[in-house]
């Protein structure tokens, strides 16, 4: 299967570096430090059609593919790895609509996500329910015309600046995983509130905090798909936002790789530059190609989703290895920069403190085995 990057790719890809190099980079090191949202920055992506990758041109989408998802994430998280994590939170939402809303649902929340006049989240981690997302507890009952929302969500990215959220709950929880639903949710109305988490290692300048829902009120229309789809609506989306987050985590890497191989041919010892020894030589060489091997790998689950196949298992496959060739790139990077890597005078320590997330973050590096392992031993095919 040829990988090599189309014309239209190509482009994509150049305006996504050049955003990233122009407008992200000049304020990243202060962006982070003052874990500052950049709101403006968010809205500007929207403008260039960054959100609008997988969805239809009728809801302002540009539907240039899964491909083209994988490619501008990893230019934007190359840069900073906070802002990566608006493809997630404004695709995620948008895609699950188009896939799973009705047409009225659609034209009336996706083309503002798109354009990210609408900040958007999704909801379904909570205190006791983070790999085990059948265990929340999060209810929606009906009555007349609405649905009552009662629970809480932790670990939110977008909690505290979100306009919308797609929200995961049990509508009977009697059914476990046939009894959840999935709803959209208007985040300013009453019933609805948000506290910032505490300090995080990484990811500064992407807000992070818990959601509560007492007594909220959600129409009937809100609801997407049918009572009981919840956790197949979830498992769908996270498909597709655990692709981004595998690109994020190879745009982390580059950045490592790129900063190493800089940093190795200025840097003396023992009167000769420390790209010259062959220990330095051995980390680069595994960087360079654990790099180029995670990328394949998430070209091939963007490619087979572009072509309507199935791609659960490779995608799981993609983000659980990206996963691990970003937190080796970034130690390698800390060791080869030394004690200046152990400063903040470096971008490195930043990459390396964004790089622990992506083990963690849309199905840990465990739950991606999982999967993995129980298709290879025939217990549960992936890909049905």
């Amino acid at each position: 299967m040829d990988f090599d990057l189309n014309e239209e790719l190509q482009a994509i890809q150049q305006a996504a570096r050049e955003f990233a190099e122009k407008e992200v980079a000049p304020t990243v090191d202060k962006d982070d430090r003052e874990h500052r949202y950049r709101k403006d920055l968010v809205q500007k992506m929207g403008e260039l059609g960054f959100f609008g990758c997988v969805i239809p041109e009728e809801y302002e989408g540009t539907d240039s593919g899964f491909v083209s998802l994988v490619v501008i994430t990893e230019e934007l998280a190359r840069i900073h790895s906070s802002l990566r994590v608006a493809m997630n939170m404004q695709i995620g939402p948008a895609r699950t609509i188009v896939e799973y809303g009705n047409e009225e649902q659609k034209k009336r929340f996706v083309p503002k996500i798109v354009t990210a006049e609408w900040i958007s989240c999704f909801a379904i981690t909570e205190p006791d329910a983070g790999s085990d997302v059948a265990a929340m507890r999060t209810r929606a009952t009906l009555e007349g015309d609405h649905y009552v929302l009662n629970g809480s969500k932790t670990w939110i990215s977008n909690a505290q600046v979100a306009d919308v959220a797609l929200v995961y709950a049990y509508t009977d929880p009697g059914k476990k995983h046939h009894g959840m639903s999935a709803f959209m949710v208007e985040m300013h109305q009453p019933g609805v509130s948000s506290k910032p988490l505490t300090e995080k290692l990484g990811s500064n300048a992407s807000p992070t905090g818990e959601l509560f829902f007492d007594n909220c009120k959600v129409p009937k229309e809100n609801l997407i798909g049918k009572e009981g789809e919840g956790f197949k609506i979830c498992m769908a989306e996270l498909n597709h936002t655990r692709l981004s987050c595998g690109a994020g985590a190879v745009g982390v890497a580059r950045a490592c790789r790129e900063a190493s191989v800089s940093y190795a041919n200025q840097r003396v010892q023992f009167g000769q530059k420390i790209g010259e020894f062959q220990m330095i030589q051995d980390m680069i060489a595994q960087m360079v190609v654990q790099e180029d091997a995670a990328r394949l790998l998430l070209y091939r689950a963007g490619t087979l989703k572009d072509q309507g196949r199935p791609n659960n298992l490779e995608t799981s496959i993609a983000k659980y290895y990206a996963g691990e060739v970003v937190a080796y790139s970034s130690d390698c990077a800390l060791k080869i920069y030394g004690a200046y890597g152990y400063s903040k005078d470096y971008p490195v320590e930043r990459y390396f403190r964004d790089s622990r997330s992506y083990q963690i973050v849309e199905g840990s590096a465990n739950i991606q085995k999982l999967i993995i392992a129980q298709d290879a031993l025939g217990y549960r095919k992936a890909n049905r």
